[in-house]
């Protein structure tokens, strides 16, 4: 046989409409022969959704019952739609129309413009952000870049979900939405930015669907003609639905039923978008007669990854929780879920890049495995431990760490700082190499305390943090490196990572992958501040990382593998706790019991590091009785503010001692111990190992090579005491 006619390249078109429904199984068969009446397919991950609607209009096609031009089937992506109308086309139906919800609605309006409106269609802005920074200084408001970039996705936001300028701040507190800026300058950047498209005639890609609808509520002929095109429809996604486009789908209908939707509500991860599952959930409601099918056989994930996904979902709360879908899966049983420990995030990254060259080493091919995450500033750990490794990778969805915008513009900051040396007047107060970066960086919008919500300000500020603690982490590892130091380990880094790569091992957020999937995954980061991550305050938005979770854990076939790291750097204290979705899913953690088809829960592999601690309660200020959060703060036992009861004169002899430790060792003397952790030894005299040992800041090691030493000056002598009093 040729290439020219294999197959899988040029598969056989079924030579009758029963072929159409050969290989389907009876849920998938149900979709394909439900063709009359309002029709709910509710369909897990990996059960065949694409295959079973793709039959169905193939099958009403060539059955004689659908007439392919009549049909319309819409979907969320560009990419869904072609493979929809690629696989239609293989089943001898493909005159079918099968689009995203702006490519039909734009066919409709470039079509219908001049006879309702008159003249041509205003031109398309394809990109709306210099429009909305002129509307910013027309408002003399001033915006940055990321703000900018935030300011028009909640203009985004807004307009999908049909909400006036006027009503945008009344909008976005009902709706609970952190706003990046005041809600009230945004609704005047808002308005402004509408003007100004009215100015210079153009509209945006939001505008598309509004003026669709526009024109189909006010002229009932153009309505009516559309509607007599089409006289079926089907939706994909259809938990991601935004209100402008319900809408525009109920003109398409008219008074008609003949409407077939397909989504999975455990599956909403994009409601920062205006997305809401509540037409999927409502669709009984409003459709009583309608045949609701389920798909849940899943054939993408083992016994063992379905198992997991089952159970994860198990613990959710909410409407979307109560219309879980429990899969079963068709394929044969395959190795447990691995859980893994790490001490810290190198290693958690360096232990992930050796699993990854094992698995390529066993067959698995680089291009079928993934390393997911849920913020893109992840990444460049990832990227670096594979690159060490000699691991190909490609990232999707955002830019490699060092081409970032903010990334390359911190490292220009950071060279010119490294020049000019002590000439920087920014670098005065500075008294170390991570305190100079913070310096510099916080000219470019770092700054100690991360920004309120999402978007790209906190992406911004994300990628900054990255770098801080990338110097924090190569000041520990080089005692006595300076800032030109620094800046040739971030030009070698970016210049392995830039590296041309072929068929690779893919990095991406968990946001990026929906919709695909891998032989091998490795979920990774999954601690609490991250999975779930910080800025999900409500119940709802915390769901919404646990569905964003169960997308990650559904996108593995076979190898599948959930890691956490206990502290951000080596030697950093282990107060990280894992993720609490994995609460009753990891060994030592709970039962939840039987759940789900086949396959156990997994077993833990630890890391390379110390076993984790016991979670630490929230620290007290031992002065007022207040909530300590600041690391300094928490060092002293105390707000910063309170009186201080320190012993002065100890101070003094700690400082000089450390100065002679610091000049026989060669280091820096915070390298020995830092201000903050002198300063708490002499507020509070140890007089055991034990005590001492309870001071932020002092760890093991430290305790064994300083321990006996410092008790010694504490209790006023000048030489050591015994080793065993430490």
């Amino acid at each position: 046989m040729t290439a020219a006619t294999h197959p899988t390249l040029f598969p056989q078109v079924p030579e009758t409409a029963d072929a159409v429904l050969d290989g389907l199984d009876p849920e998938q068969r149900e979709v394909a022969l439900a063709l009359n009446g309002p029709v709910c397919v509710l369909a897990g991950a990996g059960t065949g959704k694409t295959r079973a609607i793709t039959h169905r209009i193939a099958y009403g096609v060539r059955a004689g019952i659908l007439q392919p031009s009549s049909v319309l089937a819409v979907t969320f992506t560009n990419r869904a739609a072609g493979e929809m109308r690629g696989r239609l086309r293989q089943l001898g139906a493909g005159g079918v129309q099968a689009r995203t919800f702006h490519s039909a609605a734009l066919r409709q309006l470039q079509f219908f413009w001049p006879k309702a409106v008159g003249g041509d269609l205003p031109r398309l802005l394809e990109r709306k952000i210099q429009l909305v920074a002129d509307a910013a200084a027309r408002c003399r408001i001033r915006l940055d870049r990321n703000e900018l970039r935030d300011v028009t996705s909640e203009i985004e936001w807004a307009k999908v979900t049909q909400t006036v300028p006027a009503d945008y701040p009344a909008a976005v507190a009902k709706s609970v939405r952190e706003a990046p800026r005041d809600p009230a300058e945004i609704g005047q950047i808002y308005a402004m930015y509408e003007q100004l498209k009215r100015d210079r005639s153009v509209i945006d890609f939001e505008d598309v669907l509004l003026l669709t609808v526009g024109i189909l509520q006010d002229r009932y002929d153009i309505a009516d003609q559309i509607r007599r095109q089409y006289q079926h429809f089907v939706v994909d996604e259809y938990q991601d639905v935004s209100p402008l486009q319900q809408r525009l789908l109920d003109l398409w209908l008219g008074d008609r039923d003949n409407l077939c939707v397909v989504g999975d509500a455990s599956q909403t991860i994009y409601s920062f978008t205006g997305a809401t599952p509540d037409h999927l959930l409502n669709f009984r409601t409003r459709h009583p007669a309608a045949t609701v099918v389920k798909l849940v056989r899943d054939y993408r994930s083992t016994p063992q990854v379905v198992h997991l996904a089952n159970g994860l979902l198990s613990q959710a709360r909410g409407r979307a929780a109560e219309h879980r879908l429990e899969l079963i899966s068709q394929r044969d049983p395959g190795p447990e879920p691995v859980y893994t420990e790490y001490a810290d995030e190198p290693a958690e990254a360096e232990g992930t890049a050796r699993r990854i060259r094992d698995l390529i080493a066993a067959g698995v091919p680089a291009g079928e495995i993934a390393v997911l995450y849920r913020i893109n500033a992840q990444s460049e750990v990832y990227e670096q431990a594979l690159a060490d490794a000699g691991v190909p990778y490609q990232l999707r969805g955002a830019e490699r760490f060092f081409e970032r915008q903010e990334v390359r513009e911190a490292g220009i900051a950071l060279r010119g700082a490294a020049r000019a040396g002590g000439n920087d007047s920014l670098l005065d107060d500075a008294e170390d190499l991570p305190a100079q970066v913070r310096a510099v960086l916080s000219t470019k919008g770092w700054t100690s305390t991360p920004p309120a919500g999402s978007g790209a300000v906190r992406d911004r500020w994300e990628s900054l943090a990255a770098l801080v603690r990338l110097a924090e982490d190569f000041a520990r590892a080089k005692p006595g490196a300076t800032l030109s130091d620094l800046v040739a380990e971030l030009d070698e880094r970016a210049a392995a990572q830039h590296a041309p790569t072929v068929q690779g091992v893919t990095l991406a957020s968990l946001h990026a992958a929906k919709g695909l999937e891998w032989d091998a995954v490795f979920l990774v980061g999954l601690t609490e501040g991250m999975m779930p991550i910080t800025y999900a305050k409500t119940d709802e938005q915390v769901e919404e990382e646990r569905r964003l979770l169960y997308v990650g854990v559904t996108r593995a076939r076979v190898h599948l593998t959930l890691s956490w790291a206990l502290s951000r750097s080596p030697g950093g204290r282990a107060n990280r706790r894992p993720s609490r979705f994995l609460k009753g899913l990891r060994p030592g953690s709970g039962s939840l019991g039987t759940v789900g088809s086949g396959g156990g829960s997994g077993f833990v592999e630890r890391g390379s590091g110390p076993v984790r601690r016991k979670p630490r309660g929230p620290v007290l200020c031992r002065v007022c009785g207040a909530t300590l959060t600041e690391a300094g703060a928490m060092k002293l036992m105390r707000c910063e503010d309170c009186p201080s009861d320190m012993d002065e004169g100890l101070y003094e002899r700690l400082r000089d001692w450390r100065s002679e430790q610091a000049r026989e060792l060669g280091q820096p003397a915070y390298c020995v111990f830092t201000d903050k952790t002198l300063m708490a030894i002499a507020e509070r005299v140890p007089t055991t190992g034990g005590e001492l040992s309870s001071i932020a800041g002092v760890g093991v090691r430290k305790l064994d090579r300083f321990g006996a030493e410092v008790l010694a000056i504490c209790a006023g002598e000048e030489g050591g005491t015994d080793e065993d009093e430490v």
